[in-house]
């Protein structure tokens, strides 16, 4: 990369907020819809091994924390569920022995419903973990099977019980729609289903078919494209009614629950990725960012021959403008226009043509003072990115 491309003119570039991202790897099966980075597991799972690894990891990536508080941490999967209280409690105390937490720092425990226990999710809260996000899917128990979930309808719904049971105030459900075969009546089913549990916040996404998937080989009939609308203005409607308000496109919550960690991604906020396959974004004082990826088969991040690091990359100048606004445009209110300046380190004089040309197109609103979508940008939002493509 050319070391213009790199070493820009920092303007107004300040360190932003840290989080850090902990990839737990295993699943009880491989969902036939999943791209992420999952593996079935064995019958037992190689929990020191792996914990001793993540603090590794994590070790390799300390300069990059200048001085700064996690303000999250989110452990995702997989299943990481499937991990001990022991085991995260380790986990944990390794990590806070070398990053301090915020005071009010929020830490999210992903899971799934074929994976709970009261006490083990009791433990859970004790060791600090204040947040769940429940990976319920749907709560019909034929969508379930067609989408290879190990759960049924009944355990999802016990699955929120014995969350709040458990001390979790504050948790999110993931739901999807668009399933094989769904109406809206199913749909808006799920949903209602989902708001009676409630959440605190709802990860309200449509099922897309991925490749190197089951799905992506064997695609299952989806609903017609009138439908899916259907299903999401509805849908939009009933959450708004029930007070989960939508600050990003595939998410809602409800007063003060949006979800620090994932918001600290959608406005191009820094993170630690450590585990098998895990991303990050850092950034250094000198306003130079980079993206970061770990070694993604488990056995080969648990071989002490073998580098966690499987590679990054530093951010050019001119791919700054376009990795911003991929994040930030998500979020229904975008984000004052001086956040650009402050996360890139550059004039927001460059944006002026492309903004201007997406205002003229109705896809940008014409605040000078902040970078939203419009309703329709937010619809057409990948023909609202390509007016920053590099």
């Amino acid at each position: 990369m050319a070391t213009d491309r790199v070493h820009h003119v920092v303007e107004g570039f300040v360190l932003p907020p840290l989080a850090l991202y902990i990839h737990i790897p295993w699943c009880v099966k491989k969902c036939p819809y999943c791209d992420f980075n999952s593996h079935a597991a064995a019958p037992t799972l190689p929990e020191e091994e792996y914990v001793d690894a993540l603090l590794a990891d994590l070790d390799a990536d300390l300069p990059a924390v200048h001085e700064r508080e996690l303000t999250s941490i989110f452990f995702g999967g997989g299943t990481p569920s499937l991990f001990s209280a022991k085991a995260l409690g380790r986990l944990l105390a390794g990590v806070e022995q070398r990053i301090k937490f915020a005071d009010d720092i929020e830490i999210t425990l992903e899971a799934n419903p074929g994976t709970f226990e009261q006490a083990k999710f009791s433990a859970y809260r004790k060791l600090g973990i204040n947040r769940l996000s429940i990976g319920v899917q749907s709560f019909q128990s034929a969508k379930l099977q067609a989408l290879g979930r190990i759960h049924d309808g009944d355990e999802a719904v016990r699955a929120a019980d014995m969350a709040r049971a458990a001390g979790f105030d504050n948790f999110n459900l993931d739901l999807m729609h668009g399933l094989p075969d769904q109406s809206i009546d199913d749909a808006l089913a799920d949903l209602r289903t989902a708001i009676a549990q409630r959440p605190t916040h709802l990860s309200w996404y449509q099922l897309t078919l991925e490749p190197n998937t089951v799905f992506w080989n064997q695609p299952p009939t989806l609903p017609e494209d009138d439908t899916l609308w259907d299903i999401q203005e509805a849908g939009q409607a009933l959450l708004a009614e029930h007070g989960y308000a939508q600050y990003e496109v595939s998410a809602y919550a409800q007063p003060g629950k949006v979800a620090r960690h994932n918001l600290n991604y959608w406005s191009f906020g820094d993170f630690i990725g450590i585990g098998a396959g895990a991303h990050g974004k850092l950034s250094s004082p000198d306003g130079i960012i980079r993206r970061t990826w770990k070694t993604r088969l488990p056995k080969d991040y648990l071989d002490p021959n073998k580098r966690f690091s499987a590679g990054e990359r530093v951010l050019g100048q001119d791919e700054l403008p376009f990795e911003f606004l991929m994040n930030v445009l998500r979020l229904t209110e975008g984000a004052a226009s001086e956040l650009f300046s402050q996360r890139t380190g550059l004039p927001l004089s460059l944006l002026s043509e492309a903004r201007k040309q997406a205002q003229q197109r109705g896809l940008l609103e014409n605040n000078p003072d902040r970078l939203t979508a419009t309703a329709e940008g937010q619809l057409f939002l990948n023909d609202l990115l390509q007016q920053f493509l590099p």
